[in-house]
């Protein structure tokens, strides 16, 4: 709710700025139209800046990764572009397809960004490294690293006699914490079958909120805002928990212990709720981290749509967002870890159900 209406605010109060030209590869940035503020000499330099494109370039996927930009000159990392058109397979990098150009019968819409077929403009199967791919294997490698890192460290000490240190003094307090939630949630008997995907998920939910937060390469990446992300994730969950679910699970939810007149509305009620968990899982990590960034963003632009009303008022507004986006900063690092937390303790919640026994 204060994303939307962050963002009503920003499109509001959105105006021609002196703020140099915001990089944009798909269309080419207009002069601002004449307005009775500013004065003919200075309207005629200035552009419009276009708030809802700013952030929302930001938190979509993309087929190249901005790095920085120097005057008029932006360096990005241009990533392959791999797709099956009516044509067969095009595989080229995605700078061929920078500021509107077509090849071998491909664009990019402008409107979806995502690269349809020049001449009939359907889209064809594509399977290219975008952004939030490439974030993705770069997360999972390093997430990989740290946890072979730890796991040398405790085959060449004594476990017993020596304290941890290092990158294994981080990583014990964070898996141990999962490994009781587990134990608490799930029972004795089978949380240590569990365990290893319940680290698993949160140490990758926790390691790409924190990259998401970085603002230069390798992080910068809305991974965890992407909801095909966090769906992935909810049904790797669903599926654990209704696979290995125990003959008691199933029973309480086509055969519960309920009066005979409540007999045909319970199943369809427990199957709608063993639906629905997968969804609030979903939901809850996919808009939580797209309104931490969303915030954030918009801080960052008053300080330029406020560049209208003279430079006093541009200073000190300046002032209050950094302010306010350092803070905003600091509590999306909380954000990160308890949405990490939040998703790993109601999936251990539903596994634990799952395996629940007849008294």
């Amino acid at each position: 709710m204060i994303a939307a209406l962050l963002i009503s605010l920003l499109m509001l109060l959105q105006i021609p700025s002196p703020a140099p030209q915001v990089r944009n590869d798909r269309e080419t940035v207009i002069p601002s139209e004449a307005t009775s503020v500013i004065p003919s000499e200075a309207k005629e330099s200035q552009e419009d800046i276009d708030i809802a494109e700013i952030i929302f370039d930001h938190i979509g996927d993309d087929y190249e990764w901005h790095l920085w930009s120097w005057g008029d000159r932006h360096v990005a990392l241009h990533l392959p572009v791999i797709v099956h058109s009516s044509t067969g397979w095009h595989v080229f990098s995605s700078k061929r397809l920078s500021h509107g150009q077509s090849y071998e019968g491909l664009r990019i819409d402008p409107e979806k960004g995502k690269i349809v077929e020049a001449d009939s403009g359907k889209r064809p199967f594509d399977i290219s490294i975008t952004k939030n791919v490439l974030s993705l294997m770069m997360s999972s490698l390093l997430l990989l690293v740290i946890i072979l890192c730890t796991a040398r460290w405790y085959r060449k000490h004594d476990v017993l006699n020596e304290p941890p240190t290092g990158i294994a003094a981080l990583m014990e307090p964070l898996v141990m914490m999962v490994h009781n939630m587990a134990r608490e949630n799930i029972g004795e008997e089978d949380y240590r079958k569990y365990s290893p995907y319940l680290c698993m998920a949160f140490l990758f939910i926790l390691l790409n909120n924190f990259l998401g937060i970085v603002p230069f390469f390798p992080g910068g990446a809305n991974l965890t805002g992407n909801i095909a992300i966090t769906l992935v994730l909810a049904l790797c969950t669903f599926f654990t928990v209704n696979l290995t679910g125990t003959k008691h699970y199933y029973k309480d939810i086509f055969n519960p212990d309920v009066p005979v007149f409540l007999k045909p509305i319970m199943p369809v009620i427990e199957v709608f709720s063993a639906l629905m968990k997968p969804v609030s899982l979903t939901i809850r990590l996919f808009a939580n981290m797209l309104a931490g960034h969303i915030m954030i963003l918009c801080m960052v632009c008053i300080i330029f749509i406020m560049a209208k009303y003279g430079p006093l008022l541009m200073g000190s507004m300046t002032v209050v967002s950094v302010l306010f986006g350092i803070f905003l900063d600091a509590l999306e690092c909380l954000v990160a870890f308890i949405q990490a937390y939040v998703f790993t303790m109601l999936s251990s919640i539903y596994i634990g159900l799952a395996r629940a026994h007849g008294e």
